[in-house]
């Protein structure tokens, strides 16, 4: 039987270069205690990284890892998943990484259904490159490249993936290692695609702009926790819920206690409430939003083949085989 992993098994002896405060140490403390919880063994698991902040996170997990170049991440994790389909294969990008460069390749990664676990982490802004406005930055972001304040209309991750044909998308925050935890979880045993989109705090070039919804203190009003086959309520008391207004069709907050029967029950089969949901502002909707499961591409990948869902071979197999024709 094989030992029992923790924490410590996937945590690195290399010294940590984030900036103190960053919302990725809560990640990634969150992120390999859930692999210990998972049963994941650090001889099975791949971190695959473009670059970023978020990209050095191969270099902080113990596992096998590679750091590759802008925005290609998806495209060299489903190499690896191809030839190597036992692997768990995590991608970590940031949201100018994956949905700036690197939106063509995330885009294909998620309508082919491959088997990776996708973390986006979202802190608006460019923070390595010293806080350049990125895709999803809010119209008015003050930065070096937009010192008068972006006028670019924000990608909504969420509208992304759904549009990309993604089936499964999440949302959870940096530091709410619980909520966090339990998304990354479904994320690992989906089989497919699933793209979690991470709310991380930039505390140098973007502090605090999730504070709006993050804040601990008015947290119960402004964040909607779902659970599939639950009501929608939050508040302090469950007092309010979300209701389908038939006239603007839109999601809206009701009085749960005065129209308990209004009050819609999250469905994570039903896309088109998962498209309503990652456009509702207020309360921000976290947990999976969307999972309907399908086959996944390396599974349809390898049906026609003999050997089944094993890897394809070895590099050196690969390089000394070739195809023959001849030209006349």
């Amino acid at each position: 039987m094989s030992a029992v992993v923790t924490a410590k098994d996937f945590t690195t002896s290399q010294e940590i270069r984030w900036c103190p405060g960053c919302g990725d140490y809560a990640i990634l403390k969150t992120v390999t205690k859930t692999l210990a919880d998972v049963g994941a063994r650090p001889e099975n698991t791949a971190f695959i990284s473009g670059i970023g902040c978020a990209s050095r996170f191969p270099y902080y997990v113990e596992t096998y890892g590679f750091h590759t170049i802008h925005g290609r991440a998806p495209a060299v994790a489903t190499g690896l998943k191809l030839v190597n389909p036992e692997l768990d294969v995590w991608v970590v990008t940031g949201d100018g990484d994956g949905l700036s460069i690197g939106g063509n390749h995330l885009m294909h990664a998620l309508r082919r259904n491959v088997g990776l676990k996708i973390l986006l982490f979202n802190n608006e802004i460019y923070g390595l490159t010293k806080g350049q406005y990125s895709p999803t930055s809010r119209v008015g972001t003050r930065s070096p490249s937009t010192p008068a304040g972006s006028i670019d209309s924000p990608l909504l991750p969420g509208q992304f993936a759904l549009g990309a044909g993604a089936r499964f998308f999440a949302r959870a925050i940096d530091t709410d290692k619980v909520g966090l935890g339990e998304v990354l979880k479904e994320a690992h045993a989906f089989d497919g695609a699933s793209m979690t989109e991470i709310f991380q705090n930039c505390i140098v070039y973007n502090e605090d702009v999730f504070a709006s919804f993050t804040d601990r203190k008015t947290a119960a009003d402004t964040q909607l926790r779902l659970r599939h086959g639950e009501p929608m309520l939050f508040g302090a008391d469950n007092e309010k819920g979300i209701c389908f207004n038939t006239e603007t069709f839109a999601l809206e907050v009701v009085d749960a206690r005065e129209n308990p029967d209004q009050v819609l029950c999250h469905d994570e089969k039903n896309k088109v409430l998962a498209a309503l949901l990652v456009d509702l502002k207020a309360p921000v909707a976290l947990g999976v939003i969307y999972k309907d499961p399908g086959e996944s591409y390396e599974k349809s990948w390898y049906a026609p083949r003999k050997r089944g869902l094993q890897r394809s071979g070895h590099v050196n197999d690969a390089l000394r085989s070739s195809n023959t024709w001849t030209v006349s």
